[in-house]
């Protein structure tokens, strides 16, 4: 007869030291990723920037490399972002500063600063904006629409539209929806559209990184200003993400 195994029970006190422990590591780690590996990654790219203002002497080969890499750096900080902000939904840390938004004016700006990476992917962004006077936090709503147009962007195809509109919807809210001609998501994984670091099927078009964690910053944020996200969606023909936001964030 086999002898029984013996078991050591780790004592509560001792349990929770090393899970607490755990948990600062992991806030260090997060620490270190988003100011010291940050800020190489800032020089980097703004030098990159420096030397596609002056293309004159770089030959064709140089110009694509040269893009290359800044995609590549503009995916890192990317990355970065998103883990910055998943530390702050986790940590319960955002504070919100509500302030007067004009909602045209913000979609138009915000689609401005896609126009050069969707172009340089054959992507067409087109816009559709009434202009309404919200009260909001501008940053979350900000990280939201980011993420979801980045996103439809990543995984469009060359020769694709995107469109964004925002209008006035009912019950004191507005809507805010990004459409697009990507492949949609499989029905299966439709319950999951939101969870962290949930990898589907559909993959960057253009060697893009993904963390998993952009529709589950772009909930979080629009939540925390009282409004709701959903998605319409076509398996193979795209999806319609739709933000609903108060006109008046909730005292």
């Amino acid at each position: 007869m086999a002898e029984s195994e013996n078991h050591t029970l780790l004592d509560p006190v001792e349990l929770l030291r090393q899970i607490e422990a755990l948990q600062e590591e992991k806030r260090k780690l997060i620490s270190i990723v988003s100011h010291d590996v940050k800020s190489p990654l800032n020089r980097m790219y703004a030098l990159i920037q420096l030397l596609q203002m002056e293309p004159g002497n770089l030959t064709e080969e140089q110009k694509n490399f040269l893009e290359k890499m800044h995609i590549v750096v503009a995916d890192g900080l990317d990355m970065i972002r998103n883990l910055v902000d998943y530390r702050s939904i986790e940590n319960n840390s955002i504070a919100l500063f509500p302030e007067a938004v004009q909602l045209q004016s913000f979609i138009q700006s915000t689609v401005t600063g896609f126009l050069n990476v969707a172009s340089k992917k054959g992507i067409k962004l087109m816009v559709e904006s009434e202009n309404i006077l919200l009260h909001t936090d501008k940053h979350c709503l900000q990280r939201a629409v980011d993420t979801l147009l980045s996103n439809a962007i990543k995984f469009s195809y060359s020769g694709k539209k995107v469109w964004v509109r925002a209008h006035k919807h009912r019950d004191e809210t507005a809507l805010i929806e990004i459409e697009d001609e990507a492949l949609g998501f499989k029905q299966n994984e439709l319950p999951d559209l939101f969870q962290k670091f949930k990898k589907f099927t559909s993959r960057p078009t253009g060697g893009e990184s993904s963390t998993g964690l952009g529709l589950f910053i772009a909930k979080s944020m629009i939540e925390k200003l009282g409004g709701k996200i959903t998605c319409l969606n076509q398996e193979g023909v795209g999806s319609t993400f739709r933000l609903v936001v108060p006109v008046s964030m909730p005292g």
